[in-house]
């Protein structure tokens, strides 16, 4: 069997000496001063990319992703630079009853249209190529749009669901989104081809949602997304599941998150007390910037991609566009 540990230190030199041929003449954006990290952490552009491959020569990576990662899908983040100010509903009110489950069916009918279209982005592949080159060995996503998995990611933790399960709040039966979103296009045809912006969780905004029919279980339970609700939290065992992962790890690589909730920010805490490097990268800052070892102030798809290039994974040459 191959030797993953020892792959990296024995073709990285040449990979960083190529990298460094390629991109020599290239102008480096400025850091964000913005940023709470000592700005000798913070870089962009092929500097930034060198210092990260740096870390993560030799070394077993954990990543974890939030909405940011999304974007060059189509699918827009909560928080990131531009983001349209939005109230997602809470858990405790969607299940204060059929009034604000029948606001949340029908925007989460336009949006599910318009989510299931989004396919993987270079970032999805970059991640899926650094898993198969044995560099990730595990993936913990704040996601819920399933595009890890389609982009072949196997070790893989849905932190906060996936919005293509749906569950009965009564008996628990799971049932598919495609199947509800047919039966609620069927009682709904009016909102079913309606257009609306999209957010990042797969609803849509709406205004009116007038007249709208719910769906419910063969029990007579309420239907809900399997993933979690702002207010809610994440089942036990899913965390347990996760944090031994970053226990076993050496390297936290954390792309597209603000890690404004604590869902994710506890993973990057604990990294920090236990000495493992952080690597964030995200445009703007995020909550765990003091805790990072470096941090790239770049797009999610591009500096993934120039990742997975820089350390030679494999298939990543496919989806590699230089900065």
């Amino acid at each position: 069997m191959r030797n993953w540990r020892s792959w990296p230190s024995k073709h990285h030199r040449r990979a960083r000496k190529l990298w460094r041929e390629a991109t020599a003449e290239k102008t480096l954006p400025s850091p964000d001063p913005s940023t709470d990290v000592t700005l000798g952490r913070v870089n962009a552009g092929p500097r930034g990319i060198d210092h990260a491959v740096d870390l993560i020569a030799g070394r077993r990576v954990l990543a974890l992703t939030g909405a940011g990662l999304s974007t060059d899908s189509g699918i827009p983040d909560y928080r990131g630079p531009g983001s349209p100010p939005r109230t997602p509903m809470t858990y405790a009110e969607f299940v204060s009853g059929e009034a604000a489950q029948r606001r949340y069916w029908a925007r989460a009918l336009v949006g599910w249209r318009q989510l299931s279209y989004a396919d993987p982005n270079p970032g999805h592949h970059a991640l899926a190529a650094l898993e198969r080159g044995g560099v990730v060995t595990g993936l913990i996503t704040q996601n819920v749009d399933g595009l890890h998995s389609r982009a072949g990611q196997h070790q893989l933790i849905d932190l906060h669901g996936r919005v293509a399960n749906v569950v009965c709040l009564t008996c628990r039966h799971s049932s598919s989104r495609r199947e509800v979103h047919r039966r609620l296009s069927d009682l709904n045809p009016h909102v079913a081809d309606r257009t609306g912006t999209i957010a990042p969780d797969g609803d849509a905004v709406l205004d009116d949602v007038d007249g709208f029919q719910l769906v419910r279980c063969a029990c007579g339970g309420a239907l809900k997304p399997d993933v979690v609700f702002f207010g809610e939290n994440v089942p036990r065992d899913r965390v347990a599941h996760a944090m031994g992962w970053l226990d076993q790890a050496e390297v936290l690589l954390v792309a597209g998150s603000s890690l404004h909730v604590m869902s994710g920010f506890r993973f990057v805490r604990r990294a920090a007390e236990a000495g493992i490097p952080v690597i964030i990268i995200n445009r703007g800052p995020t909550r765990g910037d003091a805790l990072a070892t470096r941090k790239l102030e770049m797009g999610c798809a591009q500096a993934l991609t120039d990742l997975a290039y820089a350390v030679r994974a494999p298939d990543s040459a496919v989806h590699h566009q230089p900065a």
